[in-house]
């Protein structure tokens, strides 16, 4: 609740000879630091003064431990008509606010208080003891017992009037808005004056504040009306302590309210009923507006909140009714949603700020409007028959508008799911008629009112009649009915699925031509022979199978079936017959053993069962089990004598037996197991005992394995005896349970024999053969340290001496060498006593040392010797490069005369590295500083050098660097002439240079550039080829063109200016002209009209061709779009076409730009007869259109031709060239 610690408070004495004190210490537990806890309950508050001279007000629900240095107890004011009171629990004393009889008149404020005491620090209330406020409401307490144990559990604190900068307000921490601010300041000017009138009574406090600050998210806490009146006193001896006080003067105090708290009520009082909009069947939204402050005239504007709390409320049962609150939040505008349709509503909004709430506003009406009617039920089945269903179901909610219809879909008894109308109307029953005996249908059903129904889609399927694939949410669940049928046939013998002891399990099938989905049930008949009944019913169901249980072993029963439904039985099926089957036998009696018990055999008999299962016992298994707990069972017998001997056994082993019986009812149970334990006898002998490992010069390690026959009994112990061959003396060396020993104090090189035994309970047994075995000579000892000469900087000689061998001769020396003294490796292994080491580095330091081998092994190596390599010149120069022109920062670095090199730096070999060598050629070797990189000025272009240089110190100059070939770049080429190649009104081809197929692969690279309206050369192709399209260009218009040659040193100079000139356009081919016949000699020919270009007009020429082998002669040239051609013959082909050409009106005179002709369009002039005028006519037409689409189709040839060839030499520009 309070996010730091709050003020510390004082406990300066404030109290009058009037007020009464409390005379017993309120502390908690001993010492010196105390802690006080004040309890306060729900409604109620009390106020401590602070250290700066304000004063804390708390209210309940709270509980507030307090830390006392020593004990003493703050200056706590109650409220009037309540009184502090003293509860101990466990050993913790608590003050607790309780209300005080009607009658008790203090005088004054309560004051908790102990005996005058010098000034002490302030009390502290501990944060970490302060939960956050409850949000639930506490039930009234009857005295101070049921306080205790009752509210000290649940009691939280509130939050604390005075230090409102340390409370979250509206989730914020830190917040206080101007007029809590103004409150506030007012509300402590009010308890100074109250306090300097009260003089004569030690300064009594004022009362409480009635409204704190609180969270809003706390909207269900105490309510306006709610107080702690309704709470018992919570002793008797408040009751008596307050006669003197009328019922009027306690009134009058609680009655007393702040008037920042009234003027805040009228505020938020004044808030207009809400507005309502958007209104649905089931949604409307609600708006309203902050309260108006109109009514406050000589307020201050400023002290208007900022943030309210609104809370909403509607109700559906008069504007008087019972209300719901919707909505509680800081918006000025909701929508609420789950109402019902077609409802006359109510809505109140009430505002909320700093725990004071309004009055609610007026209520505002409003009805939501109508909707589809809801799903209805199921359609339940009234009457059935053979051919006939009769369904009938009750009205849905119709959401506030009639229902009119209702639709009733079905699926005509397919099954698959696809519906279709059975009944559309106002009934709410329907009778459906010509159907199959003993079929299954489906049905669901769906309403209708004026406003539709659920679903557009289930609309659509009423009108089409056929089903939609979408889900239809209008309709109800679907329901399964079935039409009455015949009586069932005789159906066949049930079957004996499985046979028990006292039961048999029986099966059957339906009778034949039933319908899978028809409702069979089935009586089983059984007859005991034995009993004299005849046949009893054992069963009566729908299953198909059944377990007739409770029968006797090894009985014969008679079975038959009767299959039925409604219309009626069955005959019975034929009889048959089935037996039970026998009971498994008795168990057999436990086996006994018959003789002595051997160490490896024994003989055991045994009793036949009681009961044999009613049938005879054909076969007694015998199982056996090794040792006292094992699981498993091996079979050592089966046959039907009752006695076995067990043979084959170990000595000194536990052996468990078992028997049971088989008969023709199963398998008993096994008898009781029978414990016979076998005699044990000594060990055998054992293995000879083996070497472990290698022999070693001083000692040796053998091992050795238990006997192969123990006798019965577990080894307890191993005896190992060894002899000296030379002297024959033996003596032993071992005895224990381990398999291993180490055998030491011996000799290097010499032989000795070991023989074993092993033994158990019983005793020792035998001991094995001896075995021989030598001692290994040992490893030579350690040598001195080698002596390092060094012979060079690269070369140097170490020489050692042959240390002590111990038994063996050296066989070999082991010389390691290495840069690091921790990582050396070997360098020489040899039987010489020097080693002449090379490739040495210079100025290093080198590690060694030397180890002696014999055939016993290596001894340990010497001490390491560290010596150092003499200085030499430089390494050779790596990582040797030429640098790009990004790399050069030089601004007097040219390409074309100029090589930048760059390299690393080499090892110095001990001398500090004064310069570096460049050889470049036939030229005088360059010597420069200690530089990593250079350029090479003044070369030759386009010329390659060989470029290798070597690192310089005071010793010398070191070996050169591998050789790279570096080559300057060529001048700037020259710019090529320009020319146009090819040209037409809106493209022009330019070309320059010679354009051979070899300039593709040339490294030169042109950069061609033309001027536009603003008269800046803009780019237009940059590339290797010679030649370039310029297109969209305008008709008869100049263009300026300049061209440059680039290549690896450059960009070349700009070329002069050159002037290309656009030609005019020729007209556009015309489409082929229309024929009309007007009589044997005349036709009409029209064709298409073309707009003037840019002002010049347009005339026509017609031509015409007769016969197939003349040519076209023209017959019109003029602006018209039509011409009569005359004079036609009979039987005769002509062929028209037509052009378009432009007049060029210039003033050098008139030009004629001929457009291309139209395709030709054949006619043949035949005499107009009558009777066959329809087939003649035919035949022109048919030959006409055969001309014109053969031209057509060439033409499209053509059109995909070109295609093609442009996207080729697309492809070839941008993949190839580029």
């Amino acid at each position: 609740m309070m996010a730091e610690h709050p003020p510390l408070l004082d406990t300066t004495s404030i109290i009058s000879s009037e007020i009464p004190l409390l005379t017993s210490p309120i502390v908690s537990g001993d010492g010196a630091q105390q802690v006080i806890l004040v309890q306060v309950n729900p409604g109620e508050a009390f106020t401590i003064r602070r250290e700066d001279g304000q004063f804390q007000c708390i209210t309940g629900p709270a509980q507030v431990p307090m830390m006392s240095p020593n004990g003493s107890v703050p200056t706590i004011y109650v409220p009037p008509g309540y009184a502090p009171q003293v509860i101990e629990d466990n050993g913790v004393r608590r003050v607790v606010v309780v209300p005080q009889a009607p009658e008790f008149h203090p005088g004054g404020h309560a004051v908790i208080h102990r005996p005058p005491h010098p000034p002490l620090p302030g009390f502290l209330p501990l944060p970490a003891m302060i939960p956050p406020p409850p949000r639930h409401i506490y039930s009234p307490v009857t005295g101070a017992g049921d306080m205790a144990t009752q509210y000290i559990p649940q009691y939280h604190t509130s939050q604390v009037y005075g230090d409102l900068d340390t409370l979250p307000a509206h989730g914020r921490s830190n917040f206080r808005d101007e007029r809590s601010s103004k409150t506030y300041e007012r509300l402590q000017k009010k308890l100074k004056d109250r306090h300097g009138t009260q003089k004569d009574k030690l300064n009594s406090p004022p009362s409480s504040p009635q409204k704190c600050p609180s969270p809003t998210s706390e909207h269900n806490g105490l309510t306006k009306g709610q107080d702690a009146a309704g709470i018992s006193p919570g002793s008797t001896k408040n009751k008596s302590l307050g006669k003197g006080k009328s019922n009027s003067q306690t009134d009058t105090e609680v009655e007393e309210k702040d008037e920042e708290t009234k003027a805040l009520e009228a505020l938020l009082s004044n808030i207009a009923k809400p507005v309502v909009s958007d209104i649905q069947a089931r949604t409307a939204l609600l708006m309203w507006s902050p309260p108006s402050s109109d009514t406050r005239e000589d307020a201050d504007k400023n002290d208007i909140p900022d943030v309210y709390t609104y809370e909403v409320m509607i109700s559906n049962t008069g504007k008087d009714g019972k209300y719901k609150t919707v909505y509680i939040g800081e918006e000025n505008k909701v929508t609420v949603n789950d109402l019902k349709p077609a409802t006359d509503y109510h809505a109140k909004v009430q505002v909320e700020c700093n725990c004071v709430k309004g009055s609610p506003s007026e209520a505002e009406s409003f009805t939501t409007v109508s909707c589809e009617p809801d799903t209805p039920n199921l359609p339940r089945i009234t009457n059935r028959t053979k051919n006939s269903l009769t369904l009938q179901w009750k009205a849905s909610y119709d959401n506030g508008s009639k229902i009119h219809s209702y639709l009733l879909e079905w699926d005509e008894g397919k099954g698959n799911g696809e519906f279709c109308q059975c009944y559309y109307g106002q009934q709410k029953q329907y009778r459906i008629t010509k159907l199959s005996p003993a079929m299954g249908y489906t049905f669901r059903l769906a309403a209708k009112n004026d406003v539709g129904m659920r679903n557009t889609c289930t609309c659509y399927r009423f009108l089409q009649r056929k089903l939609v694939e979408d889900t239809d949410h209008g309709f109800s669940e679907e329901v399964l009915y079935h039409t009455s049928g015949t009586a069932p046939t005789t159906p066949a013998s049930p079957l004996l699925i499985n046979a028990g002891v006292t039961w048999l399990s029986l099966q059957w099938t339906k009778p034949s031509g039933t319908p899978s989905d028809e409702g069979i049930s089935y009586i089983l008949e059984m007859e005991d022979e034995n009993s004299g009944y005849g046949f009893k019913p054992k069963y009566d169901g729908d299953d198909l199978t059944y377990t007739v249980k409770n029968l006797r072993r090894s009985t014969k029963y008679k079975f038959r079936v009767i299959a039925y439904n409604s219309e009626g039985k069955s005959s019975p099926s034929e009889t048959v017959e089935y037996i039970t089957c026998p009971d498994k036998p008795g168990v057999p009696s436990r086996p006994t053993v018959k003789g002595k018990i051997h160490a490896q055999s024994f003989k055991i008999t045994w009793d036949p069962p009681k009961d044999n299962g009613g049938a005879a016992i054909n076969t007694y298994v015998v199982e056996m089990s090794e040792g006292l707990n094992g699981n498993k069972w091996d079979t050592i017998y089966s046959g039907a004598a009752r006695e076995h001997v067990c043979d084959r056994l170990n000595p000194g082993c536990s052996y468990r037996l078992r028997v049971y019986c088989v008969g023709e009812g199963g398998q008993s149970t096994a008898s009781d197991s029978l414990l016979v334990q076998t005699p044990a006898v000594v060990p055998g002998p054992c293995q000879p005992p083996r070497l472990q490992g290698r022999p070693r010069a001083r000692e040796i390690q053998l091992r050795w394995g238990p006997p192969q026959v123990d006798g019965g009994s577990p080894i307890t112990s191993y005896g190992l005896e060894m002899f000296h061959t030379e002297t024959d003396e033996h003596r032993e060396v071992y005895q224990g349970s381990d398999v291993e020993c180490t055998v030491g104090s011996l000799l290097p090189g010499r032989m000795y024999n070991f023989r074993l035994r092993a033994a158990n309970k019983a005793g020792f047994g035998p001991y094995s053969e001896k075995c021989e075995i030598t001692t290994a000579p040992g490893p030579p000892d350690q040598c001195k340290p080698p002596q390092v000469a060094c012979r060079s900087s690269a070369c140097a000689q170490v020489s050692w001496e042959v240390p002590v061998s111990n038994g063996a001769d050296v066989t070999e020396y082991r010389l390691e060498w290495g840069g690091v003294e921790g990582c050396m490796q070997i360098s020489y292994c040899g039987p010489g006593l020097n080693c002449e080491m090379k490739g040495l580095l210079p100025a290093t330091i080198y590690y060694c040392r030397v180890q002696a081998v014999n055939v016993a092994g290596a001894g340990p190596f010497s001490e390491v010797v560290a010596c150092m390599t003499p200085a030499s010149v430089p390494a050779v120069v790596t990582c040797l490069r030429g640098l790009g022109e990004d790399e050069v920062e030089s601004p007097h670095y040219s390409s074309s005369t100029c090589l930048a090199i760059s390299w690393e730096k080499p090892c110095d070999h001990g001398s500090e590295i004064l310069g570096y060598s460049i050889d470049f050629g036939d030229k005088q070797p360059i010597t420069v500083g200690k530089v990593l990189s250079y350029f090479i000025d003044g070369l030759q272009p386009d010329t390659t050098y060989r470029v290798r240089i070597q690192a310089l110190n005071s010793l010398g100059a070191g070996p050169f660097s591998h050789t790279i070939k570096l080559k300057t770049k060529p001048l700037p080429p020259d710019p090529p002439r320009l020319e146009c190649a090819a040209y037409s009104s809106q493209t022009l081809k330019l070309k320059w240079g010679e354009g051979t197929a070899k300039a593709l692969t040339d490294s030169i690279q042109y950069h061609l550039q033309m001027e536009d309206k603003n008269g800046r050369f803009v780019s237009l192709y940059r590339g290797p080829c010679h030649t370039y399209k310029v297109q969209r260009l305008s008709e008869s218009t100049s263009y300026k063109f300049c061209i440059q040659a680039c290549n690896e040193a450059g960009e070349g100079p700009l070329s002069q200016e050159y002037v290309f000139t656009t030609p005019k356009s020729v007209p556009a081919a015309l489409k082929a002209p229309r024929i009309e016949r007007i009589n044997d000699h005349t036709c009409d020919i029209t064709w298409e009209v073309l707009q003037p270009m840019k002002g010049d007009p347009v005339i026509y020429c017609l031509q015409v061709m007769v016969g197939k082998d003349s040519e076209f002669k023209q017959v019109y040239k003029g602006p018209d779009w039509s011409f009569r051609y005359t004079g036609l013959q009979l039987n005769c082909e002509y062929r028209f076409r037509v052009c378009a050409i432009r007049q060029c009106q210039e003033t050098v005179g008139h030009q004629d730009l001929v457009g291309p002709y139209s395709a030709p369009v054949l006619f043949i002039s035949q005499r107009t007869e009558p009777p066959a005028s329809t087939n003649k006519d035919a035949v022109q037409t048919t030959r006409t259109q055969w001309s014109q689409s053969d031209q057509v189709c060439a033409a499209v040839i053509l059109a995909l031709f070109a295609i093609f060839s442009i996207l080729i030499a697309v492809i070839i520009q941008y993949f190839v060239i580029k």
